[in-house]
């Protein structure tokens, strides 16, 4: 019989002795949510450390992950590949026991928690992708796809707004297969968290559409253990377990204090601790009886291999659909892809149409969600301005029994509205991407981008193929002002390290950036969209569009052989005015290369061969964009025509001739660079 005062023991102090090896870390967090977690991970949670991957795994979440330690304790102690060595080297370089847990770093870690809520986004997100997907596949008799998504979070988790968002729509979505447990210690970094933060928590999620249970007695294993049980039978909410719990439980002298929250126990209280606890081992050492209590090896082995042998059984019945469940679950497209992609830009090319590209991004998502079940769509509440839907993509919606719609095709939703909820929303798609089967994606303004920013700083760092569509991306919009006008967004979204941006100019270069989004598996995509039309640019090729930046346009006066006078950078709505300017220039006798520059952190990534055949080295560069000028110095040029200021309301060509943006104003700006 296993003897969970043991196992809280073990968390507890392998949690104190890493902080205080360390010198850096919250122990407090780790030793007071040892006993929730002795009810979930020994009792509940489905899960093999030999298989972090299986599919029908739980998925656990520490949204308030500066409690790292009680995860690392965790995945130690059940057996995943994650030695005391590791513990050992907590917070250091190289070591697999971050700072704050990492997805691909620790064999087990199910998403990158640092940013308090957004655990509990991607968690929300996981749940409604194991909804979906068992809607999808699941068939009578074969249930593959069957599996909570636990999550753990603290005050600061529902101090922050993201976590409104998400819960909300978690209740909207039904999600029964979502059971999140609250560490209701009552105590923050600043100390006792009343004069602060006096919600009602219970009444706050009942009236979001969840099931609450509790509070319960966070320390009393059994109680969480019934708790969690009957959160498991929910059929149409989520639901939330409170369990008042004492921060830094089992410290004499700290317990229920910040004092605990954020630094090490220090020597002396540890051996208090351990005195305490009853726990007379040295640091990092725990008796092999207590590793047998918590080895989940054995029953994780049974489990899978009863998954397995209903996959088989399912493969057999159902070999098409189990062929497509793997694809999707290893995250590969359609062999067809490829070609799909290319007719897709064929067809862009010859239609040759002035659209706004926005409009290029709904004609492409129309073959791309046509071809692609895994697509799964979406917008905060500007669905008919984004142009996030397609016809392969209805409105996804749920039944009072807490199942997906269906429509008269008998299809799932494959839209969501999100609601005015840009942040939760990017948390939302986060989680969806990691949890597998589907490819998310959805659409805002560019200028909303600043409330999804951290949510995409965390896909970019978790390396997830997440899709954003930001559409009106300039002054370009109008008559909303500069409230509504992107003026730095675009260089402030190409400075966040692996994300790539794009703001293609046409119909062409929109379903490439497209394509090249969904080729890329390891990195998320922006794709910055016009409201108003842009004319379709006559292209030399196609090939090269995919590159991030190609010489869209040689001057005659030059042709291929000999070297541009100046090369004019454009990307977007800005690109017909290089080809106006270009004309102008050529008239009198100038000699100027345009090059198309849709995806700078794209290009950035080709050789050096590559980038001086479009940028010659010595020859004077002029970029050109609707937006700020500072980023544009770093490709070495001797003007920017650009905007350092806010917008104004007026419609867009007049606020474009205002700005200076206009064929004359970059034709004298490149005779002046070049004294003419």
């Amino acid at each position: 019989m296993a003897n969970p005062l043991q196992m809280a023991s073990a968390i507890r102090a392998l949690s104190m002795d890493a902080v205080q090896i360390a010198n850096s870390g919250h122990p407090g967090a780790p030793m007071g949510m040892a006993d929730i977690a002795v009810a979930l991970w020994g009792r509940h949670l489905r899960h093999n450390p030999a298989d972090p991957h299986w599919h029908d795994r739980d998925r656990f979440v520490l949204s308030n992950g500066h409690g790292s330690m009680l995860i690392y304790s965790l995945l130690h102690l059940s057996g995943y590949e994650l030695p005391l060595d590791e513990l050992r080297s907590f917070r250091q370089l190289h070591s697999k026991t971050p700072g704050h847990p990492e997805v691909g770093i620790t064999p087990g870690v199910e998403t990158t928690t640092g940013p308090l809520g957004q655990g509990l986004g991607n968690a929300v997100g996981m749940a409604l992708a194991e909804k979906l997907l068992a809607a999808e596949f699941n068939r009578e008799g074969h249930a593959i796809v069957d599996h909570h998504t636990y999550v753990f979070l603290g005050d600061g988790c529902l101090m922050e707004g993201i976590s409104h968002e998400v819960c909300a729509l978690a209740g909207v979505w039904k999600l029964n297969k979502l059971i999140a447990v609250y560490d209701d210690n009552g105590i923050s970094i600043d100390g006792q968290v009343t004069p602060w933060f006096i919600d009602d928590t219970p009444a706050r999620f009942r009236a979001y559409g969840w099931n609450v249970i509790g509070p319960v007695d966070g320390h009393d294993v059994d109680a969480v253990d019934r708790a969690i049980a009957q959160a498991r039978e929910s059929r149409d909410k989520p639901t939330l377990i409170v369990a008042k719990t004492q921060i830094g439980k089992g410290s004499p002298n700290r317990v229920g204090t910040a004092k605990c929250h954020g630094e090490p126990l220090g020597h002396e209280e540890i051996g208090a601790t351990r005195d305490a606890l009853g726990w007379p081992h040295e640091p990092f050492t725990v008796p092999k009886e207590v590793y047998a209590e918590w080895d989940a090896r054995p029953r994780g082995r049974e489990r899978q291999a009863a998954w397995s042998e209903r996959f088989a059984a399912y493969e057999k019945a159902h070999p098409e659909l189990a062929a497509e469940f793997t694809r999707r679950m290893r995250g590969e497209l359609p062999v067809q892809f490829a070609q799909l992609a290319l007719e897709a830009t064929i067809a862009a090319e010859a239609k040759a149409e002035t659209i706004a590209t926005r409009k290029a991004s709904q004609l492409a998502l129309e073959a791309f969600t046509a071809a692609l079940p895994e697509l799964l769509g979406g917008s905060a509440d500007l669905t008919g301005s984004n142009l996030t839907n397609t016809k392969s993509t209805p409105p996804l919606r749920f039944g009072s029994d807490g199942a997906p719609e269906r429509d008269e095709q008998g299809r799932v939703g494959r839209h969501i509205n999100y609601g005015v909820r840009e942040f939760g929303m990017a948390a939302v798609l986060n989680g969806i991407a990691l949890h597998g089967g589907f490819i998310p994606y959805a659409g805002t303004f560019l200028t909303f981008s600043d409330y999804s920013r951290n949510a995409i700083r965390m896909a970019a760092l978790m390396k997830q193929r997440v899709v954003h569509v930001f559409t009106h991306d300039s002054i370009g919009l109008g008559e909303d002002g500069p409230t509504h006008q992107s003026i730095e967004h675009a260089a402030s979204l190409r400075l966040i390290p692996n994300l790539d941006v794009w703001r293609p100019c046409d119909t062409a270069e929109t379903a490439v950036a497209w394509a090249v989004a969904l080729q890329n598996a390891d990195r998320p995509t922006a794709l910055l969209l016009s409201r108003q039309n842009l004319p379709y640019a006559p292209k030399p090729g196609l090939q090269d569009i995919r590159r991030g930046a190609y010489v869209l346009a040689e001057s005659a006066e030059v042709g291929l052989a000999r070297r541009p006078q100046a090369v004019l950078i454009a990307t977007g709505s800005e690109v017909q005015l290089a080809l106006k300017a270009q004309e102008q220039l050529a008239a009198q006798g100038l000699a100027v290369r345009v090059v198309s520059m849709p995806s700078t952190t794209t290009f950035d990534r080709q050789d050096r061969t590559y980038k001086e055949q479009v940028l010659p080295p010595g020859v004077p560069r002029v970029a050109v964009e609707a937006g700020v000028t500072d980023f544009w110095w770093k490709y070495g040029c001797s003007a920017v025509v650009g905007i350092d200021t806010y917008g104004e309301s007026a419609p867009a060509n007049v606020l474009f001739r205002h700005f200076g943006f206009t064929p004359e104003n970059v034709a004298d700006t490149v005779r002046a660079v070049l004294g003419h």
